[in-house]
């Protein structure tokens, strides 16, 4: 469930390049008027020149998204991976605090890192990820969220459904196919996640390789913005690409990685198919969610197709499919 902030906060579309330098200079950095709008569409993120120093990176915080609570429980989970070593990239402490307000807005700053996405086919880089992985689960499972939600049925698959039925975009043709392939789906996820009750701890959330920055065989891991509870193979089965060849032999280098630093339950690798299919549903939910904003509009044109929903019904029935098949496997040595 996405949780209220506490003020309210005006638009996006009132964020005026003005107002961002003047955020970041309220906040003792003297700007040299370099802006650069970075790829983000639930908050608004702008690296942003500093006179004789790098640029940083600013944060907009999306209104109602999450609480103040919940941005700094965030902000503390990151630095303390970061106090740990771990290559994340943390908010800057500014007066004693990561978390701002300026005319309204909330933001935070952090440093600037570079990179490109991560050598999939490569298996050496899923030994380091994986390395990298362990050593965070063992820092997410040292503490609980307090604020922070969980990833449930409910709130990744019930909700998201229920708003996608909802906001009228759903052609006609194949609303009543995505309502009964919705029902199965969902119930067979539910059916396993009751029989495999996995532990959970707190875990990077959205940990896809456009998070992992690479440069010069080291990563740089970015945007715990979706951090919350759950089962840690939900920060690994985004790496494993393609078909079901391909995803083994990038498991056993991951894994073989994480148990460097930490034990992995064998059981969970039969999670990888129901958290799919939430992940799945999930995003069409959020699409009908955002699906009248400017910036949307612009960046997926497509999606109030008839040809992207007919595209998205396949691709769930196809889920359920594989939701039907073996687990992958994995033992360990």
């Amino acid at each position: 469930m996405q949780m209220e902030q506490t003020k309210a906060a005006p638009a996006f579309s009132d964020l005026a390049p003005s107002v961002i330098l003047d955020a970041v200079e309220a906040l003792g950095l003297t700007v040299d008027g370099r802006l650069l709008e970075l790829n983000s569409f639930e908050n608004r993120v702008y690296q942003v020149g500093i006179e004789d120093d790098d640029p940083i990176i600013a944060k907009f915080y999306r209104n109602g998204r999450w609480s103040d609570a919940q941005i700094r429980e965030e902000h503390t989970f990151t630095l303390a991976c970061h106090a740990l070593d771990l290559p994340v990239v943390p908010p800057l402490i500014i007066g004693d605090d990561t978390l701002h307000e300026h005319a309204g807005y909330r933001l935070s700053l952090s440093p600037r890192r570079g990179g490109q996405a991560p050598p999939m086919d490569d298996p050496e880089a899923h030994v380091l990820i994986g390395r990298f992985l362990g050593r965070l689960h063992n820092v997410g499972a040292a503490q609980r969220f307090q604020y922070r939600p969980a990833i449930t049925l409910a709130s990744f698959g019930y909700e998201p459904r229920a708003q996608v039925l909802d906001s009228g975009i759903l052609p006609d043709h194949l609303a009543t196919a995505y309502q009964t392939l919705t029902d199965d789906l969902l119930a067979m996820v539910a059916t396993r996640l009751e029989s495999i009750p996995a532990a959970t701890i707190r875990i990077h959330g959205d940990f896809h390789p456009g998070n992992v920055l690479w440069r010069d065989d080291c990563v740089h891991v970015v945007d715990f913005d979706d951090a919350r509870t759950g089962p840690a193979i939900q920060d690994l089965w985004m790496f494993l690409p393609g078909e079901r060849t391909e995803q083994e032999q990038a498991l056993h280098p991951l894994l073989a990685g994480y148990t460097v630093f930490r034990d992995f339950d064998p059981a969970e690798l039969a999670l990888i198919e129901p958290l799919r299919s939430l992940r799945l549903v999930h995003y069409g939910g959020w699409l009908a969610r955002r699906h009248n904003e400017p910036a949307f509009c612009r960046a997926f044109p497509w999606f109030t197709e008839a040809r992207w929903w007919e595209d998205h019904v396949l691709t769930l029935r196809e889920q359920l499919a594989a939701l039907q098949e073996p687990s992958l496997d994995w033992r360990p040595y």
